[in-house]
C-alpha cells in the first residue's frame, strides 16, 4: 500500500497559506497563480472555514495533484468534478481515498472494475489510495478544488475552475503527448478545447453509479477507458502508463 499523499514537512493551517507551497517554476507559473486569482479563491474558502463550514479536504492536502505530479511528470490526466463531501474521504486526489479505514466510494468501484476488466489488474485489498497512480504521472484533478461536507458541488462557483483551465492549457501546449480522460460530461466541458492532434482524448460517462445506463455493465466499464489510453500509447511509441495499485 502506497503512503498518504500528505507532502512532508508542508501542513499549512489555511488555503491561503496553502496556495505560497506552490513554489515558482513548474505550476507555480500558471496564471492562476501568478495574477494572484490563487490567493482571492483560497481566501473565499478559509471566510468559508471562519463562518463555520467544515471544507474538504484540509488545507494541507488541497494542492496534492500538484504537489505529487509536477507538469513535466504528467502522462495522463484524470479530471474528476470536485472532492468527495464526506469527512474523511478526500485528500486531494481525485477519486483517491487516503485512509484505509474508510469504504471505497461507489465510483471508485466501478473505475476498480473497468482496471480488472481492461488490463486484468486487480484492485488493491484494503485500501483505496491512488498516491501511486498520481507518482507513475497520472495527474488527478479535480475541477473544483474543495468542497463542504455534505454539500456537494458546493464550491463550483469560488473560483478553482480557473486553475483547471490553467492547468489544462498548459498540458495542451506541451509538445509531450498526454492522455486526458474525461470522465463524464463536467469534465468533458473542462476539457473540450484540447488538440486531439497531439493528445489522447478518451471521453466516458462519469462512473458513479448514476450514470450507469442499461445493460448488466456499467456504460463506463464497458467503454474501456485504460484500455483505450494503453492502445493509444502503444500506437505513438510511447510507454504504457503503470496502473497498478
Amino acid at each position: 500500500m502506497e503512503p498518504s499523499s500528505k507532502i512532508a514537512g508542508i501542513a499549512p493551517a489555511t488555503y491561503g497559506a496553502a496556495v505560497h507551497t506552490i513554489k515558482d517554476g513548474g505550476w507555480g507559473d500558471l496564471d492562476f497563480f501568478t495574477s494572484g486569482a490563487g490567493s482571492e479563491t483560497a481566501a473565499r474558502v478559509d471566510a468559508r472555514v471562519a463562518a463555520g463550514a467544515d471544507v474538504l479536504p484540509p488545507a494541507a492536502e488541497v494542492f496534492n495533484a500538484l504537489q505529487l505530479t509536477q507538469p513535466d511528470q504528467v502522462r495522463a490526466v484524470i479530471l474528476g468534478q470536485d472532492p468527495y463531501p464526506t469527512p474523511g474521504d478526500a485528500h486531494g486526489l481525485a477519486f483517491s481515498v487516503a485512509n484505509p479505514e474508510r469504504r471505497v466510494p461507489p465510483s471508485l468501484k466501478t473505475i476498480f472494475k473497468s482496471l480488472k476488466s481492461d488490463l486484468g489488474i486487480t484492485p488493491p485489498e484494503g485500501h483505496a489510495d491512488l498516491t501511486r497512480w498520481a507518482r507513475s504521472g497520472v495527474l488527478l484533478l479535480n475541477v473544483t478544488l474543495s468542497v463542504e461536507a455534505g454539500k456537494a458541488n458546493s464550491h463550483k462557483d469560488i473560483g478553482w475552475a480557473g486553475l483547471a483551465a490553467d492547468v489544462i492549457n498548459c498540458l495542451n501546449k506541451s509538445d509531450v503527448p498526454v492522455v486526458f480522460m474525461l470522465w463524464g460530461k463536467f469534465a468533458q466541458h473542462a476539457g473540450s478545447g484540447i488538440d486531439t492532434s497531439r493528445h489522447c482524448v478518451i471521453n466516458t460517462v462519469h462512473p458513479s453509479p448514476l450514470a450507469h445506463g442499461s445493460g448488466p455493465q456499467h456504460r463506463f466499464v464497458t467503454s474501456r477507458p485504460f484500455a483505450q489510453a494503453q492502445e493509444w500509447l502503444r500506437l505513438h511509441g510511447l510507454p504504457p502508463i503503470d496502473w497498478r495499485l
